[in-house]
């Protein structure tokens, strides 16, 4: 009866893939970006630029780093609800579930973002009855619930296509053995799931990261607010390429990040 929650489908480690042309020319490609960029900045080395803004653009990638991971984390909150919401037989739950992902994901996010930081303003006096105004007169705290919104609605479609892959067997081999459908869920299911969905997962993160850049419009002041202003300063256009740099390198840190979280997770498959 263990056997009953081992995937049969393990992948085969014996076989290693082999680099292509075409992934030798990409590689190439980006390798002549990286020492462009590296060339550049060394020939246009501004020191006086660098202590001016070194620390603001560090407080700016905290603040990116923050706004991002707390709406990721808000957005996986509510996915939940929302995926199971999407598989519900009864379509009173499943509409409301389909409507709020069709909006999110097929509204451009700087519009979601306006909607919330201007149009709740219109409503001023409501929230400040249900004393929700300290939140919604902070832009930060505006980006915050618009982004986590809108990741929301593309991590429950994430969730609920790994939920939908996971086979069919492994609810009735839980039945079988007198388990209940939450039980079911939260310790066979809902595990499996996430190895599925983990590296969709980093690609949400990695999206996120780059459209957090949008939030600098609503003066949040984040890597991207930072870089506006000290452009807006120096009119030094190396200002965006550190801006560039660090986006890259954030999401370099996360790709590796997700490569050993995979690797961890799928241990006992590669037995």
């Amino acid at each position: 009866m263990t056997d009953v929650f081992v995937s049969s489908s393990a992948p085969d480690t014996g076989t290693r893939r082999r680099i292509g042309p075409a992934g030798i020319v990409f590689a190439s490609v980006w390798a002549i970006v990286a020492v462009g960029i590296v060339l550049y900045i060394l020939r246009n080395w501004n020191p006086d630029l660098f202590s001016r803004y070194g620390l603001p653009y560090l407080e700016g990638l905290w603040v990116t780093v923050t706004l991002v991971l707390a709406s990721f984390a808000c957005g996986a909150v509510v996915s939940l609800p929302v995926a199971l919401a999407r598989m519900a037989d009864t379509r009173f739950v499943r509409v409301p579930a389909f409507v709020f992902v069709y909006f999110f994901r097929g509204s451009p996010l700087i519009a979601q973002i306006f909607l919330v930081y201007y149009g709740f303003g219109e409503f001023r006096a409501f929230f400040e009855t249900i004393g929700l105004w300290w939140f919604f007169r902070e832009a930060w705290f505006c980006a915050l619930f618009s982004l986590a919104l809108n990741s929301a609605a593309y991590q429950a479609e994430i969730l609920r296509g790994a939920i939908e892959s996971v086979p069919k067997g492994q609810w009735e081999g839980g039945r079988s053995l007198g388990l209940s459908r939450t039980v079911i869920f939260f310790k066979v299911v809902l595990p499996q799931a996430m190895i599925v969905a983990l590296r969709p997962y980093a690609n949400e993160i990695i999206l996120m990261i780059k459209a957090s850049a949008i939030v600098a419009i609503i003066t949040v002041y984040d890597l991207f607010g930072i870089t506006r202003q000290a452009y807006s300063r120096t009119f030094d256009i190396q200002t965006y390429v550190w801006a560039a740099v660090l986006y890259l390198v954030l999401v370099e840190v996360l790709r590796r990040l997700t490569n050993l979280a995979e690797a961890r997770l799928t241990r006992h498959l590669k037995r």
